[in-house]
């Protein structure tokens, strides 16, 4: 029986792996220790894991007060608590804008809302990667009170002009959502400088934490409504949701390993420097590109893409029938179909998806060539 080749994960866009010793080791940690948070419990002296990570967001963001980052499941989790909060907190109908670079995280919530009656949708289209803020200016109408937009593209790598845009809304008083699922991590963000109303962020993805942990920051939470109650740890004896941060928006038990595993990756992010991460994921992205673009049959829809993510096709050949291939016969682990973004794919390929190669800081040169050399043998013969 032939040795199968070692796994080349190229799936980091999804979920980052490996993780960090560090994160490991602090998620072991957090499981060994009694459970530390003010409220909770009567002991003391291990990690207040909550506190210790808001402050961590807080520094990496450059946002505050800490107590206005919100811990949730993931993005999909916070967007769906901003959204569906929002619209509780706003009197309906009113107009909605989003763009069709979004991920299902922000087009299904929306798309319930406006199938309620509650909300009228616009959304936007984009022109090489990228929405030009000056069409998103100009779908505003009178009765807009939601803007919610990605910051980059899961399919085509793209980031997106959200400054400019959180500037013009913010004098409009047009509330502000920002996916940041896909730049957290990979790109500053300095919520000092980009005035919107909230950024999503999740934990399992370029901030190198564990499924289970991502959240968002807000600046004014009187902004979206309360739509989950429970238990706090705190004013007990009222029997409503305590309207405080960051209790207005966080019930139950939170997830502490997911939590601390967050606060180790940013740890990391921090020691190696964003700069030097960006950088090596950046080169090996220009690699893969590089050695895939002059090859006959394969279409990339971004050449030069801001994030560590290619999307591509083989012509000849259905793009899950190819990422199978890659995965059994070469060990080189993708994602293909919509990457529930079908909106982009309408787009770039008329709706079949693709195939999605994404870095990671520890995936290595040897096996971005290793890869490229396996696609241009499946698109080889496909070919035949």
């Amino acid at each position: 029986m032939d040795k199968q080749p070692p796994l080349i994960y190229l799936n980091n866009a999804a979920t980052s792996w490996p993780k960090p010793p560090e994160v490991l080791a602090e998620v072991a940690a957090c499981l060994r220790a009694p459970v530390y948070e003010a409220g909770r419990t009567t002991g003391t002296g291990t990690t207040d894991y909550p506190a210790a990570t808001r402050a961590a967001l807080a520094e990496l963001f450059h946002a505050g007060p800490p107590e206005h980052f919100v811990f949730s499941a993931n993005a999909t989790d916070a967007l769906n608590l901003l959204i569906h909060g929002f619209a509780k907190q706003n009197p309906s109908p009113f107009h909605v804008v989003t763009t069709e670079l979004e991920h299902n995280s922000v087009l299904r919530p929306l798309k319930a809302l406006e199938q309620e009656g509650r909300i009228a949708l616009s959304i936007v289209p984009f022109r090489d990667g990228r929405v030009d803020p000056a069409v998103i200016r100009n779908s505003l109408r009178p009765e807009t009170r939601l803007v919610v937009m990605s910051h980059g593209s899961n399919v085509l790598g793209s980031v997106q002009e959200v400054k400019p845009v959180a500037e013009y809304l913010a004098a409009n008083d047009i509330f502000f959502i920002i996916d940041g699922a896909q730049t957290a991590g990979h790109v500053p963000v300095d919520c000092t400088d980009i005035t919107a109303g909230a950024f999503v962020f999740t934990g399992h993805k370029a901030l190198f934490g564990i499924p289970g942990i991502g959240g968002f920051f807000i600046s004014d939470p009187g902004a979206v409504a309360i739509t989950r109650q429970g238990g706090t740890g705190t004013d007990s004896r009222s029997p409503a949701q305590p309207a405080d941060m960051p209790a207005r928006f966080e019930t139950g038990t939170p997830n502490y390993p997911g939590i601390a595993s967050l606060l180790a990756g940013i740890r990391f992010i921090r020691s190696t420097g964003m700069d030097a991460i960006r950088c090596r994921e950046m080169a090996l992205t220009q690699q893969f590109t590089r050695l895939l673009k002059r090859t006959r049959g394969i279409t990339l829809y971004n050449e030069a893409p801001d994030l560590p993510v290619v999307a591509f096709n083989i012509g000849g050949i259905g793009n899950d029938e190819a990422g199978f291939i890659l995965a059994k016969a070469y060990n080189v682990i993708t994602r293909t179909g919509l990457h529930c973004a079908p909106l982009v794919h309408e787009r770039i390929d008329g709706g079949k998806g693709c195939i999605r190669a994404s870095f990671s800081f520890f995936n290595t040169e040897e096996e971005v060539g290793a890869a490229a050399t396996a696609v241009r043998e499946v698109a080889a013969g496909a070919d035949r």
